[in-house]
């Protein structure tokens, strides 16, 4: 508010905020649209969240009313009622929305129930530690305790009086949530205060309620609507001690907080021991009421339902201490025997494949299956043989122990099952998807969870695992597997053999195995279908992970035949195939030589694959395996362009609207012009439209940065700009650069690479008016960092383009002024200032004469004498050439000083005795080079200067390496004046030329000469004149 009266915003009435919300819920589509635009407006406004909070307590309106006002309310209550500022919530009716929080405590509704308890744990984060919390400890705390001991101590419960217990417990939890990220000093001491005041007596109600419940858990109760409850109540009262338990785990080495490492101990030991129950209680009871057949009713339904999310809890406590800290969390009181049991559980699951499901009503369900697993897996590295910090309670596996597992995760966990063999048919490419994404799913699922187990055993219990997995290896290759049951056991053992790669590299010949493998490949069988599939993964695990050399060209034999194979059900295969084929050919160790014969056909079949495949993310992926084979392949993908510039257009036009296709397909064009360089100038005719429509405002907010990214490329491969032939050219492109830097300084790095590229292929080409115009703007308003690479690009086309295509439009745009005037100002950056002085010199050196012209007509312009602009260009001169450090530029600023002394101007010669000696006499110092004859390529004998100072500065290429760009660089950088010059012979003639200026000889000896210390003079003369 800024106190005007015109600013004052009008409060909404609650008749007002009533109809807005009836209108957003309105089955009207019009009103619904309009009514939902001003309920955004009106939530916006001070007071309006008061408003819709009491239409959602108000028990007589509408449900669908109530319950969108909540949900109004949940949705901006943690940012309104922060913003103190803008009083959205004035401070008047803050407590009266806090009574109205727990008023709705009592609420029958389930959804605005819910909402409220998000309402409450977001405003007791704001508030916390002062405000509300207070007295919102006791006010949700004393309904929980009082409410639980009646419960326990009476087996009559009112409906109100559960209903308002289940809410207060889960706005407590909620609450502890939201507290429990809050990382501010003072707030985390007060969470801490809170913790250790309510731990005891909430655990002791939790054990209290648990001993009750414990008995009723069966069959015959499951219907009991008091069962139900006590479930629910008991799940969220540990929901609660969890969450005090897990943020004071990490904090226990704080002496504040190590007092309740006991307790801590306490709940981790009865949590272990509670599991065990209630995982038994639940597998009898599913047990039997498959055995039977019985139908549940649907409190029955609910109970397990509860049941079924209580042990996954005591699953995500243990795995959540665990993570903190897995090297304590295995010295946990009853740690190994809980990680133990949980393998248990997955050995008995697997006694039958249909006990597991991912079902809440499965006897051993996928979601309390995988947590265990994961649980186990990450403390075998804590049980090694080889850890260093083992205690005297460390666990050992046992010999007998490892291999059974081992051979159990091999043979029961990880082989292909019925259902996955009905998705490989049914959806092949989803399957595939479904596969790639395995090191995200592994936490979730069974059988990538068990490639993991097996790799950590592998890692952590070599000795006895490699010998095991070998001797699978060698077993099933010993004779064909007869029927599909063969076929499945076999693909697993191939699956541990690739997950297992790094420690079984030294252990398997796998060349050996190769031969196999061909033979499989080239199996007719439709179960050698899953063997095929595993093969060429099993290959391009070990040769991507340089297990395997890809100099052998059978796999190249293997992985060209199984990606051209076709019928029923080898689309899994061929996906598969091309996904082994881009990580052998991007593998370190990776021979081009070896793959160029597989070269053409790879590139014929993957653009095949593309064009049959049907959904867009496989086609992305079999596009992003050719661009690497195009990467890997440079120039010797020649062949084989014209097949993948006739198939690009009809690949771009199946995008549609998927960018991230459109970006594979973007970064295709890109490394195809870099790999083939020069010969790269016909594909102007599609990169110019690909171009004009990615940068287009439609999509350059997706494809503008690969967009750009192609376009350097292209300049940089390019050998010439334009054609003769009237097709499109990269020239038709440039007023493109000109509208970015322009209007879009968020890409003006990649901009002026562009820039670069068009002055490096032709220097000379009419545009330097519209650059001199529109590059003003962001070298005054830009950052430093954008504003260098800008005077870099300026530096380029002055040093490359004649004089004459730029001298009169370099004043005439008031380019010339801004340099002056930025250089006499000396408020810029100190490396902006040393950039401007650098042009200065590059133009003196150009030709000083032009340069008087410039510096008189600017003067001019500027309504400044002459004399003002040569001395604040000179002071800077001085003071900026202690910035420079690379010796071509300290030249440079040499050779400008020179050719400025050279035009006889006073304010020059002034200086010539005293800054201007100073600076020739430390570059002398600095630099060597020498001038020699050497016989040029006609036999004619040529001057050379030789400077043994020469080093190009590492970003002088611009990552322009291995491209044509790179050689126009180089010769810009060899023909540079400052590189072909010998210093000394210029400043000679400079000084001939200034004594000419001034009046003559005497005139030069005795105003400007004469001044200088002789020594000074005599050793400057010796340098320049030999003499």
């Amino acid at each position: 508010m800024n106190g005007d009266p015109a600013q004052v915003v009008r409060h909404a009435s609650i008749q007002e905020v009533y109809a807005v919300v009836s209108g957003a819920a309105s089955q009207n589509p019009k009103e619904m649209s309009a009514s939902t635009a001003r309920l955004k407006e009106l939530v916006a406004q001070p007071g309006t969240l008061d408003l819709l909070q009491q239409i959602a307590a108000q028990g007589t309106a509408p449900l669908h009313i109530r319950q969108l006002s909540i949900i109004q309310v949940k949705n901006v209550v943690s940012t309104h009622w922060r913003s103190r500022r803008s009083v959205l919530v004035p401070d008047e009716q803050r407590p009266t929305i806090r009574d109205r929080c727990l008023a709705l405590l009592d609420e029958e509704d389930d959804v605005i129930g819910k909402s409220n308890e998000v309402i409450i744990a977001k405003i007791a984060r704001s508030d916390f530690p002062h405000k509300w919390w207070a007295t919102l400890e006791s006010d949700i705390l004393t309904p929980i305790t009082h409410h639980l001991r009646q419960r326990i101590s009476s087996p009559v419960s009112e409906p109100s009086t559960s209903r308002v217990l289940h809410k207060s417990l889960r706005a407590f939890n909620a609450i502890l949530k939201e507290l429990s990220h809050i990382k501010m000093m003072t707030s985390v001491k007060t969470l801490g205060q809170l913790i250790t005041r309510v731990h005891a007596p909430l655990s002791e109600l939790y054990v209290q309620l648990v001993q009750g419940l414990g008995p009723s858990v069966t069959v015959s109760n499951l219907g009991s609507r008091r069962v139900a409850e006590d479930l629910l109540f008991a799940h969220l009262l540990f929901k609660i001690v969890m969450k005090m338990a897990v943020w004071i785990w990490p904090k226990l080495r704080d002496p504040t907080i190590s007092p309740m490492q006991p307790w801590f101990n306490e709940v981790f030991q009865y949590s272990a021991v509670q599991l065990r129950g209630l995982y038994e209680t639940r597998i009898g009871i599913l047990t039997n009421l498959r055995a039977a057949g019985t139908q549940l009713d649907p409190i029955a339904l609910h109970s397990l339902n509860l049941l079924h999310k209580y042990v996954r809890t005591f699953g995500k406590f243990f795995r959540r201490v665990q993570h903190l800290d897995v090297a304590r969390f295995v010295e946990l009181p009853l740690c190994d025997d809980l990680i133990l049991y949980y393998w248990e559980k997955v050995v008995q699951a697997n006694s039958s494949a249909e006990l597991i499901e991912d079902s809440e009503t499965a006897v051993f369900p996928v979601r309390v299956l995988v947590p265990g697993m994961v649980l186990f897996k990450e403390s075998l590295a804590q049980w090694s043989p080889a850890r260093k910090a083992k205690t005297e309670h460390s666990l050992t596996l046992p010999q007998d122990f490892v291999e059974t597992a081992v051979t159990f995760l091999v043979t029961r966990f990880m082989p292909l099952n019925p259902n996955d063999l009905e998705g490989w048919m049914a959806t092949p490419e989803e399957w595939v998807n479904t596969e790639d994404k395995d090191d995200e799913q592994w936490q979730f699922e069974i059988r990538p969870c068990a490639e993991r187990v097996l790799m950590t055993f592998a890692n952590q219990y070599r000795e006895f695992v490699i010998p095991l997995l070998v001797k699978a290896f060698t077993s099933v290759n010993e004779r064909p597997p007869l029927g599909l049951q063969d076929v499945v056991q076999k693909e697993a053992v191939y699956c541990a053999i690739g997950r297992c790669a790094h420690r079984l590299r030294d252990s398997i010949d796998l060349s050996s195995w190769m031969e196999v493998a061909k033979g499989e490949a080239e199996h007719t069988s439709a179960d050698y279908l899953i063997i095929k599939r595993r093969i060429v993964w099993l290959i391009g695990r070990w040769v991507s992970e340089d297990c395997y050399s890809p100099t052998d060209p059978r796999i190249w034999q293997i992985l060209l035949h199984l990606l051209t194979a076709k019928g029923t059900g080898t689309e899994v295969v061929r996906l598969t195939a091309a996904a082994a084929l881009q990580q052998c050919v991007d593998a370190g160790l990776f021979d081009l030589n070896v793959f160029l014969p597989f070269l053409a056909p790879a590139v014929t079949e993957l653009l095949q694959l593309i064009e049959e495949v049907d959904t867009i993310e496989t086609k992305n992926k079999l596009a992003a395996c050719l661009n690497t084979i195009i990467d890997r392949s440079t120039a010797e993908i020649t062949p084989s362009v014209s097949l993948i510039t006739s198939a690009f257009p009809q690949l771009w036009l199946s995008a549609r609207g998927e960018s991230h296709f459109k970006i594979t397909l973007l970064r295709m064009m890109t490394v195809l012009i870099a790999a083939i360089g020069e010969q790269s100038t016909p594909l102007a005719t599609i990169v110019v439209p690909l171009l004009q429509e990615c940068l287009s405002p439609a999509f350059a907010t997706e494809l503008e940065t690969d967009a750009l990214h192609l376009w350097i490329t292209a300049l940089r491969s390019a050998a010439v700009l334009g054609n003769q032939s009237g097709d499109p050219s990269l020239l038709d492109l440039f007023p493109k650069v000109i509208s970015l830097l322009s209007d879009n300084w968020g890409v003006l790095g990649s901009t002026t690479d562009i820039l670069e590229g068009y002055v490096l292929l032709d220097a000379n080409t009419s545009y330097a008016s519209q650059l001199f115009t529109l590059l003003q703007r962001p070298l005054m308003e830009a950052s430093v960092n954008h504003t260098r690479p800008l005077l870099d690009a300026l530096a380029l086309l002055l040093q490359l383009a004649h004089p004459s295509t730029y001298s009169e439009t370099l004043h005439s745009t008031g380019m010339f002024s801004l340099l002056i005037t930025t250089i006499v100002e000396d408020k810029a950056d100190v490396f902006i200032l040393t950039r401007h002085v650098e042009i200065m010199a590059r133009l003196a050196v150009s030709d000083s004469r032009v340069f008087l012209m410039y510096m008189s007509a600017t003067a001019e312009r500027l309504g400044k004498s002459e004399t003002e602009l040569w001395e604040g260009l000179l002071d800077q001169w001085r003071q900026r050439f202690d910035n420079v450090s690379e010796p071509r530029l300290r030249k440079l600023y040499a050779m400008g000083l020179a050719s400025l002394v050279s035009t006889g101007r006073p304010e020059v010669l002034e200086r010539l005795a005293t800054e201007v000696f100073d600076l020739w006499t430390d570059v002398f110092a600095e630099l060597k080079e020498v001038q020699r004859q050497k016989e040029n390529d006609f036999g004619e004998e040529t001057t050379i200067l030789t400077a043994y100072w020469d080093q190009p500065a590492p970003s002088y290429f611009n990552g322009s390496e291995d491209t044509p760009e790179y050689d126009r660089r180089k010769k810009v950088y060899d023909t540079d004046p400052v590189r072909t010059i010998l210093l000394s012979s210029y400043i000679a003639e400079r000084l001939r030329e200034a004594e000419v200026a001034c009046g003559g000889t005497q005139v030069m000896q005795i105003q400007y000469l004469a001044k200088a210390d002789p020594p000074v003079l005599q050793h400057l003369m010796r340098e320049i004149f030999g003499a």
